[in-house]
């Protein structure tokens, strides 16, 4: 698409080096024997999560998907965020409260946070209030509220909460190097205390597809299953995770650029008559403001006129920046 495309960080390119390393990538049957090059990317990404395994899946859904499945048993529940991603999923599934027949609760978030009090009560429904809650999912960074990076304090105390009450936590990492890079933490730090973790090749680290999911190894031995039966094997996968190596290796400490640039846009928004936008709630790549003036979808469509693309998202707009962005 021409012009400034603000849509998602999704919308990028391979760089010339992901693509050399496509091309080049030395392949094999990832269903089978296994594929070299995806090898290499998992145990990247599991160095780079302080974990033990990681497993390559088609897309980000796909990873919190399998990695519901596997650590949720039927008869069992899961509790999410109202705002997150994982919730967005479960409406599309026409509103039934389930997550592929997973029972869901949701709490509502507050600056990205479940608040603590309502997971401990959530977590503390007995049989009579439906199926017992056995995995806790959170998001971070927090996409609906201007990608808000989650610090570890918050995180270690939800961990202890769900430790205590025999649960697991499994972390929606879409843009987890966005918050790593923003608090000036690893993201091995951030996901410490998590059981998993999942995170894109395909957002702000500008891959042409691809996630990946991380855990203890029993874990991925469980997600491997998973995937297979949601139809996520692949097989000469190689040719994906080559951008993936180039991704973790070159694209993570390039973020700060994409988060100063946000800044920068928010800061020009709240300059404009009839926006409404705080600049100092911008900590990453992900830009929401809301207009007095017109709808939302009447500013999307003017924009559009202008070459200038982005998404209304009921009464707000949403603008992310990427390596594609000055």
């Amino acid at each position: 698409m021409d012009g400034i495309d603000l849509r998602s960080d999704t919308v990028t390119k391979p760089t010339p080096e992901m693509r050399r390393a496509m091309y080049e990538a030395e392949v094999g049957d990832d269903g089978l024997e296994g594929d070299p090059t995806t090898r290499r990317l998992e145990e990247l990404a599991a160095e780079h999560t302080g974990t033990e395994a990681g497993l390559l899946v088609a897309s980000g859904s796909m990873g919190n998907l399998v990695s519901a499945l596997s650590q949720v048993s039927v008869g069992e529940a899961m509790l999410i965020g109202k705002q997150s991603h994982m919730a967005w999923s479960v409406d599309q599934a026409h509103g039934h409260p389930t997550y592929a027949q997973i029972s869901v609760r949701i709490v509502q978030e507050q600056n990205g946070e479940m608040p603590l009090e309502d997971v401990e009560l959530s977590l503390n429904n007995g049989p009579d209030q439906g199926n017992r809650i056995t995995l806790v999912c959170i998001e971070n960074t927090h996409n609906g509220t201007n990608g808000m990076p989650l610090d570890i304090p918050y995180l270690a105390e939800v961990s202890e909460v769900v430790k205590r009450k025999d649960a697991r936590l499994h972390v929606d990492g879409a843009r987890l190097f966005n918050a790593s890079v923003a608090l000036g933490l690893s993201a091995a730090e951030l996901v410490g205390n998590a059981d998993s973790v999942s995170f894109c090749l395909s957002k702000g680290l500008a891959c042409p597809i691809g996630s990946v999911i991380c855990g203890s190894a029993e874990f991925v031995e469980e997600a491997r299953k998973q995937r297979k039966i949601v139809g996520g094997e692949m097989r000469q996968t190689g040719i994906i995770s080559a951008a993936g190596i180039v991704a973790l290796e070159t694209m993570i400490d390039r973020l700060v650029d994409d988060h100063a640039n946000a800044k920068r846009l928010a800061e020009g928004l709240a300059d404009i008559n009839g926006i409404v936008i705080d600049p100092e709630k911008i900590n990453t790549n992900i830009v929401f403001f809301e207009t007095k003036m017109k709808p939302a979808k009447v500013i999307e469509e003017e924009l559009r006129a202008e070459n200038v693309h982005c998404f209304a998202l009921g009464n707000r707009i949403r603008m992310v920046t990427h390596y594609e962005i000055s």
